[in-house]
């Protein structure tokens, strides 16, 4: 049975052991799980923040730090859930204690918070600003009221807009939005419309992700049940080509097959997980990655409060993959950045220390098919190629992995 929140019910059984701390400069993120509605596409763990308590959330989150946060971390991501749904205070209790353990504010490069246009306005931006946050990423995910409905969404097209427009107003210049396109019942012509509103809006940083319908979401017991249809593939590549040539008009580059930016407006904290890097998450649900070992926090409030209470940190799982899963997967996450990788950063990137490279018949074949292509002594993903980054990945997959694959930060399952 499970708790209330959700959760598995793990009972009272003590936590794994801990990853060891990580080393000074680790990206750190940490997962806020409360949102004003469950969407019905999402399958990451969060729950309705009505009845819960935030305040006590933060302080176990401020425990797990002591013995698990990084010194002088390089980046810090406020993910969740819906981090904006804090109010001001609670952020300053977090975002404060979180200095007072790592002193993150001397060291990032880059600190980010996601945020919802119902709990986004200019108090809240700012807020973010004065506490040492600049980069806000706004889950607009549609202007269709309809289709806002559908996701389950508690916000309207308008609302996005206005929260876009207030941050803006309050000084946020590092502003990113967040799309969705392929949804039932979308037209070409009505995303490209969306594209040319919030591109107009001079926003720095798109990321514009193809709806997926993951185990565990309505979306995917509505499709099974035959109440959804998914768009055909040919749609989804005509709405996957016209934000190319969008962002492409609008001054932004395709760093990243589902992100695009201005110069300098890269998400560096996500690049590190393309780069394989080793990265904390504090936070129920939240997954760790330290040397070739990850670890995971139950997705449960009550256990993980349960945990943090009595031991000060709350490690449901933690697993090793193999070196030639690790090869399979730095190729996977390597590949989806337009600046691709060699072959010899993929073996570092993996920790492999053997004389022999399995990867290079996988790459060769690719290139003859010609869903990669060699710059120097780079490959990366070609024209060809790009639109089909999951079959690629899948191919390094399917030859290397050992293990059952796991999805390592955002965008990993994104087409």
């Amino acid at each position: 049975m499970g708790d209330m929140d959700g959760s598995t019910n793990l009972g009272p059984r003590p936590p794994e052991a801990p990853l060891p701390r990580a080393l000074e400069g680790t990206p750190l993120y940490v997962h806020l799980p409360f949102c004003a509605a469950k969407c019905h596409y999402c399958d990451f763990f969060s729950v309705p923040d009505e009845g819960q308590d935030l305040g006590g959330m933060v302080a176990a989150i401020l425990r797990e730090a002591e013995q698990r946060a990084p010194q002088r971390p390089r980046t810090l991501f406020l993910g969740g859930g819906t981090p904006s749904l804090l109010p001001a205070s609670l952020l300053a209790r977090l975002l404060d204690g979180l200095h007072e353990l790592t002193g993150w504010r001397d060291s990032v490069v880059e600190a980010t918070a996601e945020c919802n246009p119902e709990s986004l306005d200019r108090d809240k931006a700012r807020a973010f600003l004065d506490l040492g946050v600049p980069r806000l990423s706004v889950g607009v995910q549609a202007l269709d009221d309809e289709a806002l409905r559908l996701f389950g969404r508690v916000h309207s097209a308008a609302d996005s807009l206005r929260a876009v427009e207030a941050a803006q107003e309050a000084g946020v210049e590092e502003l990113s939005v967040d799309l969705i396109y392929a949804w039932p019942g979308q037209t070409l012509e009505s995303w490209i419309a969306d594209l040319g509103t919030i591109l107009g809006l001079g926003t720095h940083h798109l990321s514009a992700y193809n709806l997926t319908y993951e185990e565990d979401t309505r979306f995917k017991r509505w499709l099974d049940r035959g109440e959804l249809s998914q768009a055909p593939e040919e749609l989804e590549l005509e709405l996957f080509q016209a934000v190319r040539k969008a962002t492409h008009d609008a001054g932004l580059e395709a760093y990243e097959v589902s992100n695009y930016s201005s110069s300098g407006y890269e998400c560096a904290h996500n690049i590190n997980y393309w780069h394989a890097g080793d990265y904390v998450g504090l936070g129920p649900g939240a997954v760790s990655k330290v040397g070739p070992v990850r670890a995971g926090a139950p997705r449960g409030i009550a256990p993980y409060l349960r945990w943090i209470e009595a031991s000060g940190h709350a490690t449901a799982w933690r697993d090793a993959p193999t070196a030639p899963t690790r090869l399979a997967e730095a190729w996977w996450l390597g590949l989806r950045l337009r600046e691709g990788l060699s072959a010899q950063e993929a073996l570092i990137r993996a920790g492999w220390h053997h004389s022999e490279d399995p990867s290079a018949p996988v790459v060769e074949e690719l290139l003859g098919l010609g869903m990669l292509e060699r710059v120097g002594e780079r490959v990366r993903l070609s024209e060809a190629g790009i639109p089909v980054a999951d079959a690629v990945a899948g191919r390094f997959l399917r030859e290397l992995s050992e293990d059952t694959p796991t999805a390592t930060g955002p965008g990993s399952a994104a087409s």
